[in-house]
C-alpha cells in the first residue's frame, strides 16, 4: 500500500518512519510512504504557499495553486488515482470502520494543513475525503496523518506477525472492547493472574475472554 503525504514539514515524519512495526513494513515492501513538500510546487521568488484571509482575521490561509498543482502532479504518478484525504477538524471522525474502509485502497494521498487551514476552494475543487481524529485542533495535519497511517497499516497483509490481531482487538467490531491481557509474573505486588488463564482449559479461557470483553464494552458505552 502506498501513502503520499503532502505537507509543509516533511521532516516531522522522519523519526516516525524509522521505528517499530512501520519500519519493518516499509523495509519488507508491504508499505510505501513518500513525503512531499507542498512548497516545491509554489511559484515566485519566495515560494509562498499562504496568504492573508479575505475579510480579515488572524493567521494565514493555505493558497489554492500550490496545493492543486501538487495533488494533480502526484495523481499522475500512477495509472489509477489514489484517494485524496484531507486531515481537518471538520471532517468525519476516524473510527475503526473508516480505517478498514481506507485500508481497501491501494494508495492514499494525505493532505496536511497548517496555519488557519485551507482555502475553501481546495475542498470544493479537489473533493477530498475529509477526516478528523477527534473534536480538537492540532497545530497541523501531520500528527493526524501519522495516526491515520498507524491505524491503516495494521490491515495491510504482512504488516502484523499475526493477522488475527486486528480481528480480536478493541473496536474491530463496533462498540466492542478487547478483553484484559496478562503475562509473567503470575503474581505482581499482590495482584494475581486469573486462575482460568493458567488452567490450560481453552474453552474456559475463550468463555472468560468473551465475558470480559462484553463487560468492558458495556462499561465503555455507559
Amino acid at each position: 500500500m502506498r501513502f503520499d503525504v503532502l505537507t509543509l514539514f516533511p521532516e516531522i515524519f522522519q523519526g516516525y518512519l524509522t521505528q517499530s512495526i512501520l519500519k519493518l513494513a516499509i523495509d519488507n515492501g508491504h508499505v510505501d510512504i513518500r513525503l512531499w513538500n507542498i512548497r516545491d510546487w509554489a511559484k515566485g521568488k519566495h515560494k509562498s504557499v499562504d496568504d492573508r484571509p479575505f475579510g480579515g482575521g488572524p493567521g494565514m490561509v493555505l493558497a489554492c495553486e500550490p496545493v492543486f498543482d501538487a495533488v494533480e502532479a502526484l495523481q499522475q504518478e500512477t495509472a489509477e488515482p489514489g484517494l485524496l484525504v484531507m486531515l481537518t477538524p471538520s471532517g468525519e471522525r476516524l473510527t475503526q470502520s473508516v480505517v478498514q474502509d481506507l485500508a481497501q485502497h491501494k494508495r492514499l494521498l494525505l493532505l496536511c494543513g497548517r496555519y488557519e487551514g485551507f482555502d475553501e476552494r481546495i475542498r470544493l475543487g479537489l473533493k477530498p475525503r475529509e477526516i478528523s481524529i477527534g473534536d480538537f485542533v492540532c497545530n497541523g495535519g501531520e500528527v493526524p496523518a501519522m495516526v491515520l497511517i498507524d491505524a491503516v497499516v495494521r490491515y495491510v497483509p504482512g504488516v502484523l506477525g499475526d493477522e488475527q490481531s486486528v480481528a480480536d482487538e478493541s473496536h474491530s467490531v463496533p462498540g466492542r472492547i478487547e478483553y484484559p491481557q496478562y503475562t509473567r509474573p503470575r503474581v505482581f505486588r499482590g495482584m494475581e493472574v486469573p486462575e482460568v488463564l493458567v488452567s490450560g482449559n481453552h474453552p474456559a479461557v475463550a468463555q472468560w475472554r468473551k465475558e470480559q470483553s462484553a463487560a468492558r464494552s458495556k462499561t465503555k458505552s455507559q
